[in-house]
């Protein structure tokens, strides 16, 4: 478990320390959206919270990459990839590979780090 760990957290934090920096500098050619999946791009452009996204995904890659606060990277992640897998299962399914790793590779990451996730799961804060 300890390799599939390391293993996974390098392919996930560099997948989103590249996928993040593409959203800024644009260096990977994508299609542009079509149907649903245009309007909720639009939304997102319009609004400017792309950079939000794109910024999480820079840090809680780069995180996971330097193999530091990586509890912190997974919460920061959890949230995008929740996303990343809903848009391509629901709107633009050309990507649901690709988003089904992902969140494969998160759940072995948060398998592994399940210690220092345990306290998200607590029924009463105090």
């Amino acid at each position: 478990m300890k390799i599939a760990a390391l293993i996974a957290r390098l392919l996930l934090g560099l997948t989103f320390v590249v996928f993040g920096l593409n959203g800024f500098l644009h260096f990977i050619p994508m299609p542009p959206p079509t149907g649903v999946a245009a309007q909720f791009f639009g939304a997102i452009f319009a609004s400017r919270y792309w950079v939000v996204i794109f910024g999480l995904q820079i840090v809680g890659g780069l995180l996971l990459l330097l193999n530091r606060f990586v509890p912190l990277a997974l919460v920061l992640l959890a949230p995008v990839i929740v996303n990343i897998f809903f848009f391509h299962a629901l709107m633009a399914t050309a990507g649901l590979p690709l988003a089904i790793v992902v969140v494969i590779l998160w759940t072995i990451l948060a398998l592994r780090n399940k210690q220092h996730l345990s306290g998200i799961f607590v029924q009463h804060a105090g």
